[in-house]
């Protein structure tokens, strides 16, 4: 069996950042997956599900009410190894294409003051699993030490 994209790099030199993981052609469309790595795989600790959770949350509403991108959102949600999220969006895109969407995004999640959308038993299957404060706390981090000032060396996947 081929290995599929996403464990083709080496996380071993991974370190946080926005990457194109792959780009999928559905007919005459693409769409391009990216990989919003928010910590450092195999060195720091991996994040915790309330938090993950919280973020995806905040994250997809965020995108699917953007003036801009929101007709381009295909999908938002957390890696399984909770080092990151995928973004995957219509288009044939780069990374630096969406820094300013990403640098949005993660802006709101870190000034975010109310209640987190879709945390009601009525709208989540598991909406007591939500930790906004950390969810902040991260999304800050990302923001003040990835995204503020981001280089091509945390656009492109290392080789």
């Amino acid at each position: 069996m081929e290995k599929i994209a996403s464990f083709t790099i080496d996380h071993n030199k991974l370190q946080p950042g926005v990457y194109v993981s792959r780009k999928d052609h559905i007919g005459a469309e693409t769409v391009t997956t990216f990989d919003i790595r928010m910590t450092s795989p195999n060195e720091e600790p991996v994040m915790n599900t309330a938090e993950i959770h919280t973020m995806e949350h905040l994250g997809a509403t965020f995108l699917r009410n953007h003036p801009t991108w929101k007709d381009k959102v295909v999908y938002f949600g957390p890696m399984g190894c909770r080092t990151g999220f995928y973004l995957l969006l219509a288009g044939d895109l780069e990374s630096k294409d969406i820094v300013d969407l990403i640098k949005e995004m993660y802006k709101f999640m870190a000034d975010f003051e109310d209640e987190v959308p879709g945390a009601s038993p009525k709208d989540c299957g598991n909406y007591l699993d939500m930790n906004l404060n950390m969810a902040k706390f991260l999304a800050k981090k990302f923001y003040d030490n990835v995204l503020e000032g981001i280089g091509e060396d945390r656009l492109i996947y290392p080789v």
